[in-house]
């Protein structure tokens, strides 16, 4: 109980005084505030278990105060102090989410048992998360770390996260990710990273598509001042910077072969020299590596060396679709509907007992990504209390078909289809049509060209 951390809002001063040096006696950790931008500041600034909170305050009404920080702050645990004894007072502070009151004058004691009820109901509700930790998918802490949710519940994604949580363990072993753009090869990336020994070191994202080729080597191994034009001063490459830590390489297929012959030798030597230099030095990294091609057929094709991919490969992690697995649509969808609600502050509307049926035989060619831009859309868009299909704009083309054949399955011709459509959709405007796809500009642009598209 003594660990709690409590902040004091009245704008009486003697009143903070009093109570903040007895409870610090009682070896608590105290803030206090008598005027609201410092209470605000406390709230912002520091992780505040117990408010303790006057309700009669001469510059703002103490339940306004309340009801605003348990929207802000919905862990934080309220108890109220009141002089007037004003039952319907008490029982609005209450409603608005306070645990506990105080009736002015009140004894030390009473602060103590107040605290003492409030402190074993967060303890309560702390063994509670760590239940519900223990039950999903991924830790909170975890789930933190990489700053999104996972959500899934089908046994093909479970399986997917079993694979990263197990290459995770292993510090030194090189993952590959494959799956279409938008199924979340980024976020699985991170899991393996934050659940790693080397969880306290750097992540570093790369987008191999979307460097100049001219500045790869540069931007991987570093330069020296001086080194060639332009190179004003030393530079760390990712190597370098991502030392100890985790290189995410995503696109990897779009690496030139040059490169690909470069980064396989970092991979068996661990050794890097940066331009212009004669010195090697050692670096500690993992590489995890992400990519929505068939690499195997761009080894055939001598598009990708074929030692690196082997290299890469050590763990291969294939990322199914959404369309097939159709049970992560729903808890995707209340998800994204929950996220998104709490942004713009609205209450989350109720789902159309026909709107999960109609995004299941939505084929879903942007994955999990275009059904989050879809979802935030629908909310700006709908004015109810319901979210229907009329809110969703799903592509005609996109629904699901009969099962393709062997013909169908040609990667090349669908991705030349699919940027085709997607500049037709955009009228050609090449950012937004990349952002569609999933891709970056620059790389929209190199396929353009790999497939005379200009």
């Amino acid at each position: 109980m003594k660990n709690l951390r409590i902040l004091i809002f009245d704008d009486e001063k003697r009143t903070t005084e009093e109570l903040s040096e007895f409870l610090q006696r009682n070896d608590f950790f105290i803030q206090t505030a008598n005027e609201i931008s410092v209470a605000n500041e406390i709230l912002a600034a520091e992780k505040i278990d117990i408010l303790i909170l006057d309700i009669r305050l001469r510059k703002t009404n103490g339940l306004e105060f309340l009801k605003n920080v348990k929207r802000k702050y919905p862990a934080l645990e309220v108890i109220m102090m009141t002089g007037h004894g004003d039952m319907d007072t008490v029982i609005e502070s209450m409603r608005l989410g306070a645990i506990d009151f105080l009736r002015k004058p009140f004894r030390h004691l009473d602060v103590i048992i107040a605290i003492k009820r409030t402190s074993k109901f967060i303890k309560m509700q702390k063994e509670l998360q760590y239940a519900a930790a223990r039950n999903s998918l991924i830790s909170m802490e975890l789930e933190h770390k990489i700053e999104r949710n996972f959500i899934g519940e089908s046994i093909s994604i479970k399986k997917v996260l079993d694979l990263a949580l197990n290459a995770a363990k292993y510090k030194d072993v090189n993952v590959l990710i494959t799956g279409e753009s938008g199924t979340g090869k980024e976020i699985i990336a991170r899991i393996i990273h934050f659940a790693s020994p080397r969880k306290n070191q750097n992540f570093f994202p790369v987008n191999c598509s979307a460097i100049p080729e001219s500045l790869l080597e540069s931007e991987f191994f570093g330069h020296k001042k001086g080194s060639f034009t332009g190179a004003i001063q030393d530079k760390k490459g990712f190597f370098e910077l991502t030392d100890g830590g985790t290189l995410f390489l995503d696109e990897i297929a779009d690496m030139p072969v040059n490169l690909q012959a470069k980064l396989l030798r970092v991979l068996e030597e661990k050794k890097i020299k940066r331009i212009g230099e004669n010195k090697e030095f050692l670096v500690d990294i993992r590489i995890v590596a992400a990519t929505n091609h068939n690499l195997e057929q761009l080894v055939g094709s001598k598009k990708f060396r074929l030692d690196l991919y082997h290299r890469l490969n050590t763990i291969l992690i294939e990322i199914p679709p959404l369309r097939e697995r159709l049970n992560d649509i729903e808890p995707l969808l209340k998800h994204f509907i929950k996220t998104f609600s709490q942004k713009i502050n609205r209450t989350p509307p109720d789902i159309a007992s026909n709107l999960i049926s109609e995004l299941k035989h939505y084929d879903f060619p942007g994955n999990v990504r275009e059904l989050k831009n879809l979802t935030e859309r629908a909310l700006i868009i709908c004015d109810s209390s319901l979210l229907e299909k009329s809110h969703f704009p799903l592509n005609c083309s996109h629904r699901s078909a009969p099962k393709m054949d062997q013909s169908d399955l040609d990667l090349e011709r669908n991705e030349i289809e699919l940027i085709k459509a997607a500049l037709n959709r955009t009228r050609r405007n090449q950012t937004k049509a990349a952002k569609l796809l999933g891709i970056s500009r620059h790389s929209l642009i190199r396929r353009m060209q790999k497939y005379q598209l200009t």
